[in-house]
């Protein structure tokens, strides 16, 4: 947990242009789906974990939600843009009651938590009855060709984009991290398990990101 603070801390100030860059600004959408898909009423509190410098706070703003954005990195938090309260924390213990919050946001996070079980019973204890999640991460397609040509762009590509623009250790770690993640089914079962229904998970672009959504339901 302390080397992934850390590395995020160092690419913090330039964490969005290297976002914008390496994905040719694709995951503004991709941000935009995953406001667009809690399908909340307007004004629901939603959390926005693992919010880095607050790109998804923005757009939960302006969807009329009021976001709360939790990240473990100081240094993100330093740099985010957005009026949205901010909240140094550990997503895997929030200092929230039960049933705190309406809705949660997670972009681009999932295959950095060393728990990722923990981190979805985290999240069915803080998400309220009928309440909606969605989850944002990067993917592997699953046409061949296509799988092929993102990873020599992920694996070869970013590196060196992020490596010329900001930290080099840290995207020659990010493209691996992808490795991290469960099998999709596994990851549907295990949010399942944390207490959610109705979960689904919808590719984009092709099957270069995932979104991960589902809806709090009784156990």
């Amino acid at each position: 947990m302390r080397a992934v603070r850390s590395m995020f801390d160092a690419i913090a100030p330039r964490y969005d242009l290297v976002n914008r860059v390496m994905t040719f600004r694709m995951d503004v959408g991709w941000r935009r789906k995953t406001v667009a898909s809690l399908a909340l009423p307007a004004g629901g509190r939603v959390l926005d974990l693992a919010a880095g410098t607050g790109d998804l706070c923005r757009d939960l703003q302006a969807a009329g939600y009021e976001p709360l954005g939790v990240d473990l990195s100081l240094g993100m938090l330093q740099h985010a843009r957005t009026s949205a309260p901010l909240l140094q924390g550990d997503a895997l213990r929030l200092p929230l009651p039960d049933g705190a919050a309406d809705g949660v946001t997670c972009g681009f996070a999932l295959r950095n938590f060393v728990d990722l079980e923990g981190f979805f019973r985290e999240l069915g204890r803080v998400v309220r009855l009928g309440g909606r999640i969605a989850l944002l991460d990067v993917a592997e397609p699953p046409n061949p060709v296509l799988r092929l040509g993102h990873g020599v762009y992920f694996g070869k590509v970013v590196p060196r984009i992020g490596g010329a623009l900001s930290d080099p250790a840290a995207y020659r770690y990010l493209p691996k991290s992808v490795a991290y993640l469960p099998e999709p089914q596994v990851m549907l079962e295990s949010l399942r398990s944390a207490g959610f229904a109705a979960v689904q998970r919808r590719l984009l672009t092709g099957g270069l990101a995932q979104l991960v959504t589902a809806t709090r339901a009784a156990r």
